[in-house]
Formats: C-alpha cells, sequence, structure tokens
C-alpha cells in the first residue's frame, strides 16, 4: 500500500506547488519545502528564458545583421537586469525574513519600498536608451548597418526597460513570500503574448506595419507590461500571501535605505558579472557579426538551460532567508546542500547532451552553416563546466537570500573582473585563438566561482547576517 501512495503523494505535491500551497517553509521535510518552491520557480525561469528564444527564433529570419543587433543590445540590456537582479536579491531577502518571523504587515510595507525603488531606478536608463541608442550600439562596436537601420530596438527595449524592474522586482515579492506559483503565471502571461505578438510585428501580419527586428522589441515590452498590470492586480487581491492595502502606500524611508544598501551589494555583483559578458560581446566583435550572431544563440540557448537553475537557486534563496527568520540556521544550510546536489545532477545531465548535440540545438534556431559551427562550437564548450555552474548558482543564491550581498560581489570580482577578463582577451587577441579564446574562458571562470563559493559558504558567517 505504501509503494501506490507515494507516486499519489508526489503527484499532490506538483499540483499544489503550481497551484499555490500555504506551505510554512520553516517547518517539515526540506525535500519537500524544496519541491514545492522550486517546480513554480524553475517553470518562471523557463518562462523567462523563452523570451529570449522566441525572439531569436523570428529574428534569426531577418539575417546576421538583426541577430547581432539583438545580441549586442541584450548584452546592454544585461546591465539593466544587474540592477533589477540586485534589487531583486535585496526584496527577496527582507521579505521572506519577514515572512519567517510571522511579520506579514512589515513584509508588504517593505514590497511597497521595493516597488518605489525600482521605479526610480528605472527612469534615467529609459532616457538613455530613448535618446541614445545608435550611440550605444557604436560603443559596443557594431557593424555601420546596425548603428544606421536597426537601433530602433535598442530604444524600445532599453527605454521600457521599467517593465523589466518592476517585473523582476514584484516576482521577487511572491518569491520571498512563498508565493513562488505566481511568479510562474505572471510570466507564462507575459510571454504567451510576446509569442503572439512577435512575428505579428516583426513581418507585418494582418493591419500592422512591418517593423522588423524593431518589432520583437515593441512585442516583449507589451508582453512584459501586461504581466506587470497583472502583478499589481494580484498584490492588491485577497489571495496571496502579501495583500498591499491603502496604509501600506507610503514612503518609509527607513525601510528604503536597507533595501537599497543591501540593493548596492547585489547591483555591483551583477554589474561585475554582467559588465564581464559586455566586454566578452566587444571582443566577440572584432571577428565580425558572424561570430556574434552564433555566440548569441549559442548564449541563448545556454540561457533557457540555466534559467530553470536559477528557479531552483530562488528557492534555495527564499528557503534561507525564511529559515533564518524562523531562527533556523542550520535548517537554512541543509537546504542549500540538498539543493546544490539537485541542481548539480540536473545540469550535470543537460551538460551531457548539450555537448555530443550542440550543433542540433543551435541549428533549431539559425540557418546559416557558419553561425551554426561557431555557436555549436560555443555551446559545447561551455557545456564542460555545467557542474561546476550548478554548484556556484545555488550557493551564491544562498548568500543573498541571507542578505549578504557582499560575499558573492567579492567572489565576481576576482572571477570575472581579475580572471575573466583580461584571459579571454589574452587567449583572443594575443594568442590568436579568436572566438575559442572566450568560450573556454568562460568555463575556467565559473569553476572558480564555484569552488571559492563553496569554500566561504562552509565558513557559515553568512547565518550572522542582519536584515
Amino acid at each position: 500500500m505504501q509503494a501506490e501512495q507515494a507516486p499519489s503523494s508526489l503527484w499532490s505535491d506538483i499540483k499544489a506547488s503550481i497551484s499555490g500551497t500555504e506551505q510554512d517553509f520553516t517547518e517539515g521535510k526540506i525535500g519537500r519545502a524544496i519541491l514545492l518552491l522550486s517546480i513554480p520557480m524553475v517553470l518562471e525561469m523557463g518562462m523567462e528564458s523563452i523570451f529570449a528564444v522566441v525572439d531569436i527564433f523570428f529574428v534569426n529570419k531577418l539575417g546576421a545583421d538583426a541577430v547581432a543587433t539583438v545580441g549586442i543590445t541584450e548584452s546592454l540590456v544585461t546591465l539593466v537586469y544587474a540592477i533589477a537582479i540586485g534589487l531583486s536579491m535585496s526584496t527577496t531577502a527582507i521579505v521572506s525574513r519577514r515572512i519567517g518571523e510571522k511579520d506579514r504587515d512589515g513584509a508588504a510595507r517593505s514590497a511597497v519600498q521595493a516597488i518605489i525603488v525600482a521605479i526610480a531606478f528605472s527612469i534615467p536608463i529609459s532616457l538613455t536608451g530613448i535618446f541614445f541608442a545608435p550611440e550605444l550600439l557604436s560603443l559596443m562596436g557594431a557593424e555601420q548597418n546596425i548603428i544606421e537601420n536597426m537601433s530602433g530596438y535598442t530604444a524600445v527595449l532599453i527605454g521600457g526597460n521599467f517593465v523589466i524592474m518592476l517585473l523582476f522586482v514584484i516576482n521577487a515579492i511572491f518569491r520571498g513570500a512563498g508565493d513562488a506559483a505566481i511568479s510562474m503565471k505572471v510570466l507564462t502571461l507575459a510571454n504567451g503574448i510576446n509569442i503572439i505578438l512577435d512575428p505579428i510585428l516583426i513581418f507585418g501580419w494582418w493591419i500592422f506595419p512591418e517593423l522588423g527586428v524593431t518589432g520583437a522589441a515593441v512585442a516583449t515590452t507589451i508582453g512584459r507590461g501586461i504581466g506587470v498590470i497583472y502583478q499589481f492586480y494580484l498584490l492588491r487581491g485577497k489571495t496571496s500571501r502579501i495583500r498591499i492595502i491603502k496604509e501600506h502606500l507610503t514612503l518609509q524611508f527607513d525601510i528604503m535605505l536597507r533595501l537599497i544598501r543591501i540593493s548596492i551589494g547585489g547591483i555591483f555583483q551583477w554589474l561585475i558579472a554582467t559588465s564581464s559578458w559586455v566586454i566578452l560581446v566587444w571582443i566577440m566583435a572584432k571577428f565580425g557579426s558572424v561570430v556574434v550572431a552564433g555566440y548569441t544563440i549559442a548564449i541563448r540557448i545556454l540561457v533557457f538551460s540555466i534559467l530553470p537553475s536559477w528557479g531552483m537557486s530562488n528557492a534555495a534563496a527564499t528557503l534561507v532567508g525564511q529559515n533564518l527568520g524562523a531562527g533556523k540556521p542550520d535548517r537554512a544550510e541543509k537546504s542549500t546542500w540538498i539543493t546544490a546536489f539537485i541542481n548539480m545532477a540536473f545540469l550535470g545531465t543537460i551538460g551531457i547532451i548539450f555537448i555530443n548535440f550542440s550543433e542540433f540545438f543551435v541549428g533549431l534556431l539559425a540557418d546559416d552553416p557558419e553561425i551554426i559551427k561557431i555557436g555549436g562550437n560555443c555551446l559545447r564548450i561551455i557545456s564542460y563546466g555545467y557542474l561546476a555552474y550548478a554548484f556556484g548558482m545555488i550557493i551564491i543564491q544562498a548568500f543573498n537570500g541571507a542578505g549578504d550581498t557582499f560575499t558573492p560581489t567579492v567572489i565576481n570580482f576576482v572571477c570575472f573582473w581579475l580572471v575573466e577578463i583580461p584571459l579571454a582577451y589574452f587567449l583572443a587577441i594575443n594568442l590568436g585563438w579568436a572566438e575559442e579564446g572566450v568560450f573556454y574562458t568562460i568555463v575556467i571562470a565559473e569553476t572558480l566561482l564555484g569552488i571559492i563559493g563553496i569554500i566561504l559558504f562552509k565558513r557559515g558567517k553568512w547565518k550572522l547576517k542582519k536584515v
């Protein structure tokens, strides 16, 4: 009978994780807590990655310059992601800590301040994107055709960055509260709209104008914008763990300053990591649009495969925050190690598949044989580091969930600025390895990050962090 009941119990947990649950994640079996949080977070990250893959699928039909435009712009937008994710880290840390302390009113007040900070950060970035898109592309080394004819994509995507900011921060509020299923549903809605609008606006179907590569940015921004509207609707409802009411809509500078203080570490952490990716694209651009296009498609596939793992790491961050709030540091640590081993098994399997079938996957998004060759080689080489990535991303997010954003910032500085950037330039330019020098450098830097992260996590100082 027990053998027959186990699948039923597992299936009920899976359904509960997707539909939403009132589970207290500071009590009960850790494995079940990871399952309930991870499944919707994995699906949420999968939904986020679909934005990138869908855009490339349709834009690829416009040629290498269009794909390169997306790749170069996305490398710039990663700076927006750095700020959005940095704010998300502090939001998750503070909201989850308040939830662990059973202070839902404090969690709601913190959520409002996080939204205000996100909007304030997005305004200057929007103005830069709207008025200086061609100059940004020129600084990135884009070819003249891209600068003159395709800067509309950059202007729309960066100009509308506030929807990216809000989407990330408000989903971080839901995740910190343990409402991971809501974040998943928001991104499912946003993705569905993007998938419908992409071909319509890119190719000018029906009564709509043919916007070319700019249409992809418009579709993505509209999809995310509707997702944000849905988020605000849910925050006012009675079904989520955090409900914002009129009394919460005030400026509370003490909470805001605490959010910004923790965010600074998270923002710099991600600025260091993402700016290194920007410089890698700059190095890659020296070898032409075909190389940038192949690299862009390979990275999109990598992101698609690795974002579910970020879902698991976000689950670890929530568990760490809530259990520290509940005064259970040992449970927080055990949750991290269990999640890390699960992620290692998942990404290890994905890595083996990519090593053997890299060009097949790149060929799903590209037609040009040269792009497929370069992209396949990139995906295969980077896949060698998947086991190290698996541990590294969980450990880093555990630090962030505890509110210790400083330690990952130092780790990123060492691995990406002191090692990755100079090594990539040396291998690619000085030794003449071209794009392969960049590919191998990525593996080396990410592996080093995983090793250092494990060593510092085991020291346990993150357990003492107050937020």
